[in-house]
Formats: structure tokens, sequence, C-alpha cells
């Protein structure tokens, strides 16, 4: 299915390639900065808080806002921006503010390049470290996602075929990951969030023309598709029921969605406090207009009202390039393609990076690292860094590939089992270490082994939630009762502990 007209790929093939180079300009400038891991984790360099901001809100944000999450609006209408644009967004930024804060006064005070390292030195434990480090492997399932997003919307710009265009993304960017880590990401995602900004402004007024007739007219439009579109739940979709799907699972999850390393160690490349509040008003502002990107899908479910084009069934992963390479002018649509692209490898190139440091000073270094010769910041542990990412970037092309032939409604879902079991995980030990004091580690632990449990077995059971049309098929559901479960049993082993007489 070719959408895309000769000019326009052309054109992208000629502005794919100049990205690329402006990309390797800033890899290559921040590569002789880095001497260490601790350079390669957390930069060396002084940035600008207004740049860092940028820098989050372009990590926050990934395919998944832009390129995949409309499309889950396009098939189940409103409910979908109350719940992917309002409910969890709210709930993220709060959370962004109150953690951000808290982490970074442990954070700088132990210099933790990794969540599984900040894990480590709050409780004491090595052994709690590599649980950590293990269960960091969870967020291999988001990279996989952004992979997958990206390569449908480069073969739809390109006109060649998805695995080539997989393969040559991984290769890519995981090659240039393996030099240039934090001094380049902040330059990068800078200009990647310039562009996301401009682009999110292009989207969401790609369908003025649908509110001709004023709001009402719009939703009458929508209406006459399908009236589950228009209702603020949809019984069709296994995401969106209920206002405890939409609402409540949501809320808990976006409270809970900021406990990534890449996202919360953002903050450990401001070198003074003072710079936090500058950060996050940036950061924040930028995030809210991200967000609700999503809203673009009522559009693409205006311009393809069955779901097809020319016939042919448009899967549900690919809808926004099949309406940017449709819909836009080649210029526009250049520029959109570009912030699609810039959407992805922003949140790719932090995750690469927080993965393999993980892997590296949290699983490799304490289990294997006497045999290696890791001690201290050696030349060596940066080499084992990069061969960690090879390894990365091969076992991303079979699980992604898979995911394109093979996925369970959209490569979203399989993502969010992964990442929020993961998250899910971390938020009551992170929340523990920042506001309470003397906490027992048993604390945490159940709190985490508790947490990927309930994830796990009310995912995989589909269980039922009681008084609520929602089960876990939803991996927001489970990733919210798993929360729950998680702060329960946490607190109650610290309430018992504190009673005991020391």
């Amino acid at each position: 299915m070719e959408l895309a007209s000769q000019q326009l790929v052309t054109a992208a093939w000629i502005l794919v390639g100049l990205y690329a180079a402006v990309i390797l300009f800033f890899v290559i400038r921040g590569a002789k900065k880095i001497t260490n891991m601790d350079d390669y984790a957390l930069g060396s360099v002084l940035f600008s808080p207004y740049a860092v901001g940028l820098s989050l809100a372009a990590s926050i944000t990934s395919a998944a806002t832009f390129i995949i999450n409309p499309g889950f609006v396009a098939l189940f209408g409103i409910s979908g921006v109350l719940s992917m644009a309002i409910a969890l967004p709210f709930a993220a930024l709060i959370s962004l503010v109150v953690l951000t804060k808290g982490f970074r006064r442990h954070g700088t005070t132990v210099k933790a390049l990794t969540m599984a390292q900040w894990m480590q030195t709050m409780y004491k434990s090595r052994g709690y470290g590599i649980f950590f480090g293990f269960l960091s492997l969870l967020l291999i399932t988001f990279v996989v996602l952004i992979c997958v997003g990206l390569t449908k919307v480069l073969s739809a710009s390109l006109n060649i075929p998805e695995l080539y265009t997989l393969i040559g993304i991984v290769i890519f960017v995981f090659g240039y990951m393996m030099f240039g880590g934090a001094n380049s990401m902040v330059y990068t995602n800078t200009i990647q969030a310039i562009l996301m900004l401009i682009v999110a402004f292009v989207l969401l007024g790609s369908g003025y023309q649908h509110f001709s007739e004023g709001v009402n007219g719009f939703l009458d439009k929508l209406a006459a598709i399908d009236p589950l579109l228009v209702s603020t739940t949809n019984e069709s979709s296994f995401l969106f029921r209920d206002y405890f799907e939409i609402f409540i699972a949501q809320f808990i999850v976006g409270i809970a969605i900021i406990c990534q390393p890449h996202i919360l160690t953002k903050s450990l490349l401001l070198k003074s406090d003072a710079d936090v509040n500058k950060y996050l008003a940036v950061g924040i502002t930028a995030q809210l207009l991200f967000f609700f990107v999503v809203f673009t899908g009522l559009y693409i479910r205006l311009t393809f009202p069955d779901l097809s084009a020319g016939g042919t069934p448009i899967p549900m992963d690919g809808l926004v390039s099949a309406y940017v390479v449709s819909e836009f002018p080649v210029f526009v649509g250049l520029l959109v393609v570009m912030g699609l692209i810039s959407a992805g490898l922003s949140t790719l190139e932090g995750l690469i990076q927080s993965l393999s440091t993980t892997i590296t000073k949290d699983i490799i270094d304490p289990l294997f690292g006497r045999q290696l010769g890791l001690s201290g910041n050696t030349g060596r542990a940066v080499l084992i860094n990069k061969m960690v990412i090879v390894v990365l970037a091969v076992v991303t092309v079979f699980v992604s590939w898979d995911q394109l032939v093979n996925p369970k409604l959209s490569v979203g879902i399989f993502a969010q089992n992964g990442v929020y079991a993961y998250f899910s995980a971390a938020f009551v030990p992170i929340l523990m270490g920042m506001f309470l004091k003397n906490v027992p580690l048993a604390a945490p632990v159940t709190a985490s082994v508790t947490a990927v449990v309930v994830h796990f077995t009310i995912y995989y059971g589909q269980i039922a939630i009681p008084f609520t049309r929602a089960t876990g098929e939803n991996p927001g559901v489970a990733a919210a009762v798993a929360i729950v479960c998680s702060v329960l049993a946490g607190a109650a082993v610290y309430l018992l502990q504190q009673k005991k007489p020391r």
C-alpha cells in the first residue's frame, strides 16, 4: 500500500539523510567528552535548564504519543482522548514535580547513574540493586514499540519494505548511541523537542476544516461513522469500557509512570538546584501539548472512516503514517515526518542509554566485574557497554519484527505490559526512599515483588475487576491494581517493622 507521492518519497530521502548527518555531528561532538561510564550516563557538560527541560519533554514523549496512541483514538474515539490526553497527563505531571525534586536530592548525593544503583544505595542492598537491574530489562518492550513506530513512518515515507527499514533504524540509532551517551542526548533531544513542538501544532491544526460547523458539527460527523466514537466510554474497546479504565486506572498509572530511569535521571543533568523550577516549567508546558496530539486520531478517523485506504485495511499502528503521507502537501508532510522521527528517537536514545548503563553497571559489574576487570571507571567498562548495546540491537530487531507481523491490536499493548510492570515495581520503593526514614529493606522488596506478581497474574489471567467492566486484558488496569497492592503490602511491612522494639 503506497500512499506517499513520488515527490514526497524523493524529498524524504534527502531530508532523512540531512537529519542523520546533523545527529551524527552532535554525537561526535559529545563523544569527545566521554572518558568513563559516569560521563556516558550523566554527561560531563553544563546544560541550560531550558535545554534539559525540552530534553525531558522529548524523552517522556515517544513514538507512543505521536505515532501509536492516536491510532487508539482513531479506533475508539473520545473515550481515548479522555484517558490519554487528560487523565494520565494530569496525574503524570503532578507526579513529575514531586518525584523530580526528591529524586534529585538523593540522586545528586550518591551520583546514581541508574535506577538500580539508586535502589542499591538507598537501601544498602547489592542484591536489591541487581534485582532492579534485571527488572529493567522489561524496558526492552518500550524500545520495541518505538522501533515499530519509526519503521511504520519511514517505510511509508520512503516506500521501502518494513524489514529493511527496521534494520536500518536499529543499526543507525544503536550505532551512534554506542559513542554519544548523555552529552549528545541533550543536544539531540533539544533539537528534536523543538521539531516536535512545531509538528504538534501542525497535527492539531490539520483537522480545522472538520470544525466548519462548530464542535457539535465535528461530533456529529464522528457519530455518523460510529456513535461510540463520541461516547465517553466505549464498550467495543478493552481499554476504555468504563470510567474505572478511563480515569481511575489511568490516574494511578499516571502517578507511577514517571518512575522510569530515563525520566527521573534527567534532572541529574542540572548542575544547580536553582535550575529545577525552570527545567520543570519548560518540560511540563511542552509535555502538555505533546500529550494532546492524540486528538489527531479523531481527524484520522474522519479521513479514513472505515480504517482502510484503496480497499486495503490500515493496521492501527500505521494509521498516523498513512494520514501524514496521504493528507499533507510535500513540504508539510516532510516536516511532520521529521517530527514523528524525532518523537521516536528522543525516547529511544534515553532508553538505550539507561538500559545499556544498567546492564553494564548493575548486572555485569556486580556479577562478573572481578573476572572482567571492571573495577573503577576504566575504558573496559565503556567497551563492555558498547558490546551490550550490540546485543540489545539484535534482540530489538527480532522482537520488533514479530510485533510488526503479529501484533495484538497494537505494539502499544505489548509495550505497556512490560513498562507498566517495571514502574509498578519501582513506585513504592522510590516513594519510601524519598519521603520516609529508617525504611527496612523488607518493605520495598515486598512492594516490588508484589507489584510484579500481581501485574502479570492479572494481565495474563485476564482477571475481572469487581464492580467494573475492566479486566486484566488492559495493561493499565493490571498495573493500577498492582500499584495499589504494592502500596498496601509495602506499607504493612513498614508499619509492622516500626512497631517492633528496637
